[in-house]
């Protein structure tokens, strides 16, 4: 009985032994392996195997594929080129590569991911296959790790635990030891590390480092959503301590530092419920006849400090996060609601800039300078857009603005326990929304692109329960200040920008739009009879424009307006300045938020630096403060839509038994994504559920078309949907298609 046995493990051939050992050996490159070594890498220990990876490595060297660096030690022989790139995982653990040195994203398949995970920055070699042609590749080592800290459901078992991974970019599980589940319980949602991962483990070793609680409640979602992106949802005790202990009072010695314009007639103008005022507008008339506009910003560099606890969890941060149903700021409550917020009544510390403007809103003067202010008014945006919408007959004469007071109707004159509506706050905002709407025709004019996405809102009740949604969309009012905001971006950029020798700045930076994304843009919106011009970049700016205004209200109008946002670049942070082609300016930066965003603490840092006759900031210590922000701006924006996502599931469950009319907003061949129209909740219809046909995918006509019927669903056509399940732990909405809507 034992010789049978022996005799049939001497007949036991390693499979796929050639790549196995040249994989080994092209991993490790720079070291020499024996036949012992790659015996034990490979998990094999008896005499047979061992004889056939000597006989390998002999039939390698002979064919010069390895060489022998010393007796019975062997290394690749490297005549790859190596590249290195961004791994972005597909289904069922294959994936591609993005790399700067190919036109096309490679395809790496399964087996030749080597341990990487989505996101990962790569070492690969490619190669073509002889049968596709296309360029396939093999990862050969993992230069930096995306992330080391995953979300999950955890199984515990008798002596161990495994983490099921949220999302399907994580092709493998997470192995627990016991000893490190943190208290968690079977079925727990938590946060945990990654350690390690042994060569011959089919999964990585990690550790508990959260419970975050129960799947599917609210919390617990919320909390997950933050930890997924690496986003904190508290402040350390030693930073909330730190920023509790900070001088918050306005003194004589600092205001004797500053410009005083205490005296000038300012107010903000914010969304509703916004907590955080960061920036207020001023306004008067000056002896020349030109109007002096303050637009005024929260100093916070002035109470965030170099070299603090307070300035490095503000840099980790990088932003506020806006989740559905709560704001994680980028700075303790001390400062983001109270010393740095320009509420009404209160004296302020200030970094302004100041314009003097004529009638056609043209700049004839600018100072930009630490200040002092005090806010006469605090206005809602309706409550601003009531004044401009009720005065639009009201004639505009600087001189016959004391008497403003009989032309103005009652109802805006709106009194409150906050504010009060003075004929000089509402001249003040006719007249700043008649220059702003100057300034953004001439941006329009200079090829500015116009970006009026309806955004989703929800009201919730007090357990956070979404009972409805709206729209938000953007009237003169929110134009009004957007404007302002966007001088002075601009001009403080521009001012920075074009001293000699050249300054290190913080730019707010936008590249022209990719050619082939704007050809897949034609080749959809085509699909509704829209068409746009590529002639050079003020036509292609002319027909998005274009576009944009005329899918105003139809049925495409959110899916045209998503996918055109979608071919367009993302907007970064750099030392690099390339100018913002979506705003249609040469010089751009972000100055007006620093409450909610780092970038903005720099710029003022830098601009007083220089205000102040410094020499040029260190661009190399800037330029990676510039990547970090955008990185983290990144995560935010991604945190904010998984939330928006998980509040639309969320709604969607208390109307199971509804009809919904929906628009075909995408089509593959698994099925078709219908976007709601009532609400823009948006979910799948899966093809396997499609069960009147046969449907299959026709990719030039963004289609699903029934074989026997011809029955077409096409990108844009409107349908009748019912949902069919609701995943809050997965976020998946699936919906079962009732059919086409007949108007």
């Amino acid at each position: 009985m034992t010789k049978k046995k022996k005799r049939k493990s001497s007949h036991n051939k390693i499979s796929n032994l050639t790549n196995t050992i040249l994989s080994i050996l092209k991993k490790d490159r720079n070291q020499s392996f024996n036949y012992k070594q790659i015996a034990a890498k490979i998990g094999v220990n008896d005499a047979s195997s061992r004889n056939q990876i000597i006989k390998k490595l002999q039939q390698l060297k002979a064919k010069q594929e390895i060489e022998e660096v010393e007796r019975g030690k062997f290394k690749a022989i490297v005549n790859t080129e190596y590249h290195t790139g961004i791994v972005d995982m597909a289904s069922r653990g294959s994936g591609y590569i993005v790399s700067d040195d190919f036109d096309e994203d490679i395809y790496i398949a399964s087996n030749n991911m080597n341990k990487a995970l989505h996101g990962d920055e790569v070492e690969f070699y490619a190669y073509k296959r002889r049968k596709r042609g296309k360029i396939e590749g093999e990862i050969t080592n993992i230069i930096k790790r995306a992330k080391s800290e995953y979300v999950g459901v955890i199984q515990i078992h008798k002596n161990y635990a495994f983490v099921v991974t949220d999302g399907n970019k994580m092709y493998t599980d997470i192995f627990v030891p016991i000893n490190k589940i943190n208290k968690a319980e079977d079925g727990d949602k938590v946060l945990v590390s990654l350690e390690d991962w042994p060569e011959k483990a089919d999964s990585p070793n990690g550790k508990v480092l959260k419970v975050l609680g129960k799947p599917g409640e609210h919390n617990t979602e919320i909390h997950a959503i933050l930890a997924e992106y690496g986003l904190p949802y508290d402040f350390p005790h030693e930073v909330e301590d730190y920023a509790n202990k900070l001088d918050t009072s306005i003194t004589k010695e600092e205001i004797a530092k500053r410009r005083d314009m205490r005296d000038v007639l300012t107010f903000t103008i914010d969304p509703k419920d916004a907590k955080d005022f960061d920036d207020a507008l001023s306004f008067r008339i000056l002896d020349n006849g030109l109007f002096e506009i303050g637009i005024h910003i929260a100093d916070v560099s002035h109470y965030v400090q170099p070299d603090t606890v307070l300035d490095d969890e503000a840099y980790e941060r990088a932003t506020s996060v806006y989740l559905v149903d709560r704001v994680v700021p980028m700075l303790p409550e001390v400062l983001s609601n109270n010393a740095c917020s320009l509420r009404p009544h209160e004296e302020k510390y200030t970094f302004s800039a100041v314009f003097q403007m004529n009638d056609k809103a043209e700049v004839k003067n600018q100072w930009f300078g630490r200040t002092v202010t005090y806010s006469d008014a605090r206005f809602a945006y309706e409550e601003a857009q009531a004044i401009i919408e009720n005065n639009s007959n009201v004639i505009l004469n600087p001189v016959e603005a004391s008497h403003l007071n009989n032309t103005i109707p009652a109802e805006v004159s709106l009194t409150s326990k906050e504010y009060q509506t003075t004929p000089e706050i509402a001249f003040a905002t006719l007249k700043l929304n008649e220059l702003a709407k100057i300034m953004r025709r001439k941006r329009m004019k200079s090829g500015a692109i116009s970006f009026d996405k309806v955004e989703v809102k929800f009201n919730l009740d007090e357990q956070a329960n979404p009972v409805g949604v709206f729209f938000k969309t953007s009237k003169d009012a929110n134009k009004l200040i957007e404007e302002f905001m966007l001088l002075a971006n601009r001009k403080v950029a521009e001012f920075i920008g074009k001293q000699s020798p050249k300054k290190t700045f913080v730019y707010r930076v936008h590249d022209e739009p990719d050619d082939s994304k704007l050809a897949a843009l034609q080749n959809v919106v085509g699909r509704f009879g829209y068409k746009l011009n590529f002639k050079d970049r003020k036509s292609i700016s002319a027909s998005l424009n274009n576009l944009l205004k005329d899918v105003e209200g139809k049925k495409e109008q959110n899916l045209v307006d998503t996918l055109t946002i979608r071919s367009m670049s993302k907007a970064e942070y750099s030392t690099h300045n390339i100018g913002h082609y979506g705003l249609a300016f040469d010089y751009y930066s972000h100055f007006t938020s620093p409450i909610r965003r780092y970038p903005d603490v720099m710029a003022h840092r830098l601009l007083q630096h220089y205000l102040d006759g410094g020499k040029s900031a260190n661009e190399a210590v800037y330029e990676d403060k510039c990547n970090h922000s955008s990185n983290m701006e990144n995560l935010a924006t991604k945190a904010e839509r998984d939330s928006i996502k998980y509040m639309q599931i969320k709604f969607m469950q208390d109307h199971k038994d509804e009809d919904f009319v929906g628009v075909i907003s995408g089509v593959t061949d698994w099925g078709i994504y219908v976007e709601i129209i009532a609400n823009k909740c948006e979910g799948m219809v899966s093809v396997r559920d499609m069960k009147d046909d046969h449907y299959m995918f026709d990719e030039d006509h963004f289609a699903l078309i029934g074989k026997n019927s011809k029955t077409m669903y096409q990108l844009g056509d409107e349908v009748v949907v019912k949902v069919k399940d609701t995943d809050l732990v997965k976020k998946h909405l699936d919906f079962t298609l009732i059919g086409k809507h007949e108007e």
